[in-house]
């Protein structure tokens, strides 16, 4: 499944919770790519993540308990 991550809403962004979320759940990921990523998403572009269909619900939850928005592509 395909995520196109949006934005971060939160007022003090953990930057490296952040990472290592995208780093857990997303597939064919590095922790040096993840870390970039990450720093796009709170500089406010958006970017894009696979993640595994078998993870999909439990990747949704930590996304939000983090306070990004996301939009499911495919």
């Amino acid at each position: 499944m395909k995520l196109n991550v949006l934005s971060c809403d939160s007022l003090r962004p953990d930057k490296r919770a952040i990472a290592n979320c995208i780093l857990k759940i997303s597939l064919n990921m590095t922790a040096s790519l993840s870390k970039e990523l990450t720093e796009i998403l709170i500089e406010g572009d958006a970017v894009d993540i696979e993640i595994s269909d078998r993870n999909s619900a439990s990747g949704l939850r930590a996304l939000r308990k983090l306070s990004i928005d996301y939009e499911i592509v495919a």
